[in-house]
């Protein structure tokens, strides 16, 4: 609007920005030339000179401005106009010169009480307590402005005057003074009483913070460390213990993908909802629990993602799979997320992070469905449409990779856990790629069973159904042969 406004009108359309000249019967000009006759014609008609009607816009252009469109006490610099040519003037003005009227009214009012304030402080300090002996020089308050201006307030240094910014600062800069004041007058009274003893049993307990209850301050103590560095130690004895709780999680993910058999409909905790579903919600409610790093989020931005993530890619990766495959494989990808980032730490010596969050096993299960997917087509509400391919499993994959390796370069590189992200999808594509083989390798054997069975049941369906040969029966060329 400031632009389009300097370029084709170079008018005033800021309160703050009135100069000190301004009156309302001269106006404030509305554009860099003024109406030639002719212009003049096609807005008001023939029945008003170009002069009168340039004099009728600058005025009211200058009340747009100066906020006083309303104001009674000034109509009189145009009762010489009629109302249909005021109302024709206002128009013009509106459409081609936008000001925020409203806007400039409310700093005008701000300024009117200003003065008024200013006013009273005046009246009261003109006042004496008693009467004089000999006259005392009063203070010159301001003189009246001129007819539809305000006077500049004399503390801002800015040839446009003191801005609404300035005022909201002085005003903020005041209430901190006052509080800080209030708050130094309560402390010096305090210690006045505490040094009088009039401070009672109630107060004193008012004044001291609340105890934590017995259970509160043991588990307090207990995360509580008196040490003013971390031990000396090197990096693999301090990575140790991780790696070996690391390979007894794994282990057991193992174990349950080979030992892992689905239960019965009636042994089943929500038999009406689908095995998917049920295993996803579960995993929801163990996060919204906040129960172990693997479950636990420090805020809800940083949970609801991984959680809508985990329904929309676990509950179809989990029915191409199994329950066995999928939970041992949310597990490996985030305890292998956890090391990645734990050994970025202590290789780094950044030993005062801590980090928690379901973030690398959800990647780890994202990675998983499309490097199982990584040849098959994806298409997003349809597009792109036919007949154009959509892209391949493989794309989306190398996409999460390739956003990560450009975010550690980035200044939010120590915000989000990166080395966490990557570890996770390192482990869910390696173990998607483990528990294909073990699947082929199961439907190959029981394809072999099945094989193996068909040709048993036809040999003794064979061996039941022919009949014996006599001795003496002459054999057929053909047999004979």
């Amino acid at each position: 609007m400031s632009v389009r406004t300097a370029f084709m009108f170079r008018a005033i359309v800021d309160y703050n920005q009135i100069p000190d000249s301004y009156t309302d019967p001269d106006g404030l000009p509305f554009r860099k030339e003024e109406l030639n006759p002719r212009e003049v014609r096609e807005i008001f008609g023939t029945h008003i000179p170009a002069a009168d009607a340039n004099r009728l816009l600058r005025i009211i252009h200058g009340r747009r401005v100066a906020g006083t469109l309303d104001d009674p006490d000034l109509q009189q610099n145009t009762a010489e106009y009629s109302p249909s040519d005021k109302v024709v003037a206002l128009e013009y003005l509106r459409k081609h010169i936008p000001v925020d009227e409203i806007l400039n009214a409310g700093l005008r009012a701000e300024d009117e009480l200003r003065l008024l304030e200013e006013q009273e402080q005046y009246d009261e300090a003109a006042q004496p307590e008693h009467e004089p002996e000999k006259p005392v020089a009063q203070p010159e308050y301001p003189t009246q402005p001129p007819i539809g201006k305000l006077p500049r307030k004399p503390k801002s240094d800015s040839p446009y005057g003191e801005s609404t910014i300035d005022r909201i600062r002085a005003r903020n800069l005041a209430a901190q003074a006052a509080e800080e004041k209030r708050l130094e007058e309560e402390r010096a009274k305090r210690e006045e009483e505490e040094q009088l003893g009039n401070i009672d049993v109630l107060s004193t307990q008012n004044a001291q913070p609340r105890q934590m209850s017995p259970w509160r301050q043991k588990h307090a103590m207990r995360a509580t460390s008196d040490l003013e560095a971390p031990p000396d130690k090197s990096i693999w004895e301090r990575l140790v213990p991780a790696f070996a709780m690391s390979a007894l999680v794994l282990f057991a993910a193992y174990f349950a993908t080979q030992m892992y058999k689905p239960p019965s409909r009636s042994q089943r905790l929500w038999p009406d909802i689908p095995p998917a579903a049920a295993t996803c919600l579960g995993l929801i409610l163990a996060n919204l629990a906040l129960v172990g790093a693997i479950f636990s989020h420090q805020a809800l931005g940083h949970m609801i993602p991984n959680l809508v993530a985990l329904w929309f890619f676990g509950v179809r990766l989990h029915d191409e799979i199994g329950r066995g495959n999928f939970l041992a494989l949310y597990f490996a990808s985030g305890t292998l997320g956890f090391l990645t980032s734990l050994s970025t730490l202590v290789i780094t010596g950044t030993l005062h992070a801590t980090t928690l969050g379901a973030s690398g096993a959800i990647y780890g299960i994202m990675a998983a469905y499309f490097w199982l997917h990584k040849n098959d087509e994806f298409k997003i509400f349809g597009y792109p449409p036919a007949p154009m391919k959509g892209p391949e499993g493989v794309i989306f994959l190398g996409l999460l990779v390739g956003l990560h390796l450009s975010g550690l370069f980035s200044k939010k590189a120590k915000v989000y856990d990166l080395p966490s992200h990557m570890g996770g999808m390192f482990a869910g594509t390696l173990g998607i790629d483990l528990i294909r083989r073990q699947m082929d390798d199961r439907a190959r054997v029981r394809a072999e069973k099945l094989k193996t069975m068909g040709m048993l049941d036809k040999a003794l369906e064979q061996k039941s159904g022919s009949k014996p040969v006599a001795d003496d029966a002459p054999s057929s060329p053909s047999a004979a042969s």
